[in-house]
């Protein structure tokens, strides 16, 4: 297929669809208004990448990128060192910030284990957690990893490592969200909900 606009403008467009959620469609509409919008958006956004580049690191306790290291999260004295969350992503750890309902630390693997995909315990940050679990401080790691086979299959494995007589390591609840209505859960959220029913 012969390229539609000049190297740079395909390069740019290469680079989006690279992104997750955005296709090739996607990525040339993409590039479209950031040209549209030069000077309101892609100077100030290539600056802001530049800069992102060049200042964010991963911090060294828990894995998540900040421009510090210790990250603001693990420097925050407020916070329960006895209590360490496990998500997959940065991107976990930043909606379980939004919400607002946990007060401890984290601990971001990096990835899940995956035997297709050839992922295995030393691809993640695994025995840096049993470290961290090791040291003597931690009570209580709650899991929140997601509930795929690869999701279910690194919570167990992580468990095994780290479970202690000293350490609680419990998971997330599964089940119906709230406002959720049964006609649109797939099954295995609703075998989840049903094993995991509470008094009314």
């Amino acid at each position: 297929m012969a390229a539609s606009a000049g190297p740079e403008i395909e390069r740019l467009i290469s680079l989006l669809a690279k992104l997750p959620g955005l296709g090739p469609r996607s990525a040339r509409r993409a590039a479209l208004a950031l040209l549209k919008r030069r000077e309101q958006l892609l100077v100030p956004l290539a600056a802001s990448l530049a800069e992102t580049a060049e200042k964010v690191v991963s911090c060294s306790v828990c894995g998540a990128p900040d421009t510090r290291d210790p990250c603001a999260i693990c420097s925050d004295g407020s916070r329960d060192n006895g209590l360490i969350c496990v998500v997959e992503e940065a991107g976990a750890l930043w909606a379980m910030e939004r919400s607002g309902a946990f007060r401890g630390k984290y601990h971001v693997l990096g990835g899940l284990l995956s035997a297709l995909d050839g992922v295995g315990p030393e691809h993640l940050r695994i025995a840096e957690l049993v470290g961290r679990v090791r040291g003597g401080a931690v009570r209580e790691v709650v899991l929140a990893l997601p509930a795929t086979v690869d999701g279910q299959t690194t919570a167990h494995y992580v468990a095994e490592r780290i479970s202690g007589p000293d350490v609680q390591v419990t998971s997330l609840a599964r089940g119906v969200p709230v406002g959720g209505e049964l006609d649109w859960l797939d099954d295995g959220t609703i075998v989840q909900a049903m094993r995991a029913r509470r008094p009314a």
